[in-house]
């Protein structure tokens, strides 16, 4: 009998996990007023969780359980352990850190910009900055992922705003540079 790998287990565990979610989505109060019931967004979400853990399954059930190299020759089998641990070993000094952790580090300082500037450049121009600087910063400056990075932020964000402005009718934080819509 084949054994189940690990990324099956947790595929199982994931798939039960949002048949749960969904199965308590249905205990979510339907009010007597609105368009859009409760449950609709949380259904969604789950139901996009259970697909990617179906997917997951399918492709751990595909690959199997990858083969343990069973030789006797345990002195070339520590030696490669030790050649390998060498390789994550870490430079020590502060220029060492922050090259280490420079993408983490960006990410926190421009997300930090990003919170201090909502009040002035509200969501829509905050959130399209912080898009393509974060995304250049770990990217690269060239000047054709520059172009590319501007659409994608400008799609991703402009998109979000739309949603929530005119679609689901939530205001979002303004700014001073733009006026309320």
């Amino acid at each position: 009998m084949r054994q189940l790998s690990q990324d099956t287990l947790i595929a199982i565990l994931l798939l039960l996990i949002s048949g749960g979610l969904m199965v308590a989505s249905f205990d979510i109060r339907e009010p007597d007023y609105g368009q859009l019931s409760p449950a609709a967004w949380p259904r969604v979400i789950v139901a996009v969780l259970g697909f990617l853990s179906f997917l997951y399954l399918l492709q751990s059930l595909r690959t199997g359980k990858a083969e343990v190299d069973t030789s006797e020759d345990t002195g070339k089998q520590e030696e490669t352990a030790l050649n390998s641990s060498k390789q994550h070993v870490r430079a020590h000094g502060t220029a060492a850190f922050f090259g280490y952790w420079r993408n983490v580090i960006w990410c926190f300082v421009l997300f930090f910009a990003y919170l201090l500037s909502m009040p002035y450049l509200g969501m829509l121009i905050g959130g399209v900055s912080f898009a393509f600087l974060l995304m250049s910063a770990l990217g690269g400056w060239q000047p054709r992922q520059l172009l590319l990075h501007a659409l994608i932020a400008i799609i991703a964000v402009g998109g979000m705003w739309a949603l929530f402005t005119f679609g689901l009718k939530v205001p979002l934080p303004p700014g001073q540079l733009l006026p309320r819509f």
